[in-house]
This record gives C-alpha cells, structure tokens and sequence, in this order.
C-alpha cells in the first residue's frame, strides 16, 4: 500500500482552504480548472507507474542491502542519520534533475503549470520514479535499510506538499534551515535570477552550502523560459523528452548528440540557445 494515499483527504482539504482563501482576494494566481485537473491526473499517474514497479525496485534495494559496507540497524540515531542522508540525495537528485537534460525531461513537468498552488504539488512526474533510483541505491549499500529509507522518502514527499502555496508568506527564523513556501516559490521561478535554485526537500542548508541559494525578492513568474501552453498530459509528460530526440536526430555528430542528452537545459553547441547560467551571466552584464 501506497504510504501517501493515507494523505489523500489531507491533501484534498488543504486545497479547498487554499481555493477558499484565494477566493477572499489578494495577490495570489489561484486556481484554474483544466491546469488543477491536469495536475491531479499527472499525480495519479506518478503513483500508478510507482505502485508498477515499486517492488522491482525495493527488491534492488533489498539486494543491495545484502552486500551493506556498515551494519547500522534501527537505533534512532540511524534514523536521524538516515533522515539527513536522504534529504543530502534529494538535493543532489534534484539538482542533478535541474543541470543534466535526460533528468530535466523527467522533471520539468513538475515546474510545467504557471500557477504556484497546492495542486502544483501534486503535477508529478511520469518518468521519475525511474531516474531516481540512479540516486538513491547508495543509500542501502552503505547499511540504511530500504524500508527505513524509504520512510524518510515518503516524510520528504510529505513535508514539501505545504510549500507549494502563494497564501504563506515568510516564516522568521524557520527559513534559515527549512525549506518554505517563500523558498520553492524561488524554485518554481522562471525569472533568471531564480533558475536552478533552492534544490532542498525539508532542509534549505544544503542550498546555503553549496551556492545555490536565493531568496525571494522580485514577484516570480511561474513555470518554464518556454512554457507549453497545453493542458494535454501526453504532452506535459513527454514533450521534452520529444525535444531531445529531436535534438539527437539533427546531430551533426555523435559528441554534439550526448551534449544534448547529458549537458544542463539549454545547451547548444553554436549558442543559439542558452543554459540558464548562460542567462545568468548575460543578464549580469
């Protein structure tokens, strides 16, 4: 059994106090129904393709376990060890999924809609549940047991639900170590100054760390430099992946087709598009 379905209703209620406060007025984008309906179905079928192949993928996990380099067990230190290791991988996965294309195709639909509510939240990928285990099979070698990982996973999809709003405004102190609302507002940004930053699950210190940090300043745009403009889930899941080919296609040569799989969104080998660190130093200037 799917550990977020039990969140369903939660998840459902939060939304009709979020549409209600919208509706009271302020500056907020709110709802519109075909991208609220697109969202929804883009997050039924996320779980539908995780409760496919979930258990191929705790069986490899499992396998790996076998082969463990520490036996750490339950104590709650392991947890807490357990809870950072995993946020540590979600930000390097979610970096990764913002800097290298293939898993940019795999996660851009995610930062598809232009409106920023609780439902955007749930505009999950297709094609995820697939590029994040490049990332978190260390996890079980190093003697962190799938199931104990896989619970803090499952806190992370959690805890990052309630930042999907425009209604919260900053929180103090909280946003020194912890992910919010005003900081994934940054993240779903397509203002160049916001374009790749605040990667964090729970915790924002990563971001501090290793230099992708940015706080909320200018009013954020939402969704992509080129939206798509459609509602069609066919084409919210799949249109980047359709890019790419195209890209690889039209390659003069093999090293020009792997810059188009592996080199960050954007990339082109005449600059006649450009990285979003290619807008950022131009923008700069």
């Amino acid at each position: 059994m799917d550990p977020t379905l039990y969140a369903v209703p939660a998840f459902i209620g939060l939304m009709l106090v979020e549409l209600a406060v919208c509706s009271l007025g302020g500056n907020y984008r709110g709802y519109e129904r075909r991208d609220t309906f697109a969202s929804l179905a883009m997050g039924i079928g996320n779980r539908v393709i995780y409760a496919v192949i979930g258990a191929a993928l705790l069986a490899f996990q499992l396998a790996l376990y076998e082969h463990r380099l520490f036996d750490l067990g339950w104590s709650w230190w392991v947890w807490v060890i357990c809870f950072f290791a995993e946020d540590f991988t979600y930000y390097w996965f979610h970096r990764c999924s913002h800097e290298v294309r293939f898993l940019w195709a795999a996660h851009e639909n995610h930062h598809s809609s232009e409106r920023y509510n609780l439902s955007t939240a749930l505009r999950q990928s297709w094609t995820t549940p697939f590029t994040t285990a490049l990332f978190y099979w260390p996890l079980s070698l190093l003697g962190f047991h799938p199931l104990m990982v896989m619970t803090c996973t499952v806190v992370s999809l959690l805890y990052q639900f309630w930042i999907h709003t425009e209604v919260i405004d900053r929180i103090g102190w909280f946003e020194r170590f912890f992910n919010t609302p005003s900081h994934h507002r940054v993240h779903h940004g397509s203002n160049v100054e916001y374009l790749d930053r605040n990667h964090a699950g729970i915790l924002i210190l990563w971001d501090r760390l290793f230099g992708t940090f940015e706080p909320e300043g200018a009013p954020v745009r939402y969704g992509l430099t080129k939206n798509i403009h459609s509602f069609n889930l066919l084409t919210i899941a799949f249109h980047e992946w359709e890019a790419i080919a195209r890209d690889v296609r039209r390659a003069a040569n093999w090293r020009i087709a792997l810059g188009y799989i592996f080199m960050p969104p954007g990339w082109s080998p005449d600059g006649s598009t450009l990285t979003s660190e290619q807008m950022r130093a131009l923008a700069a200037h």
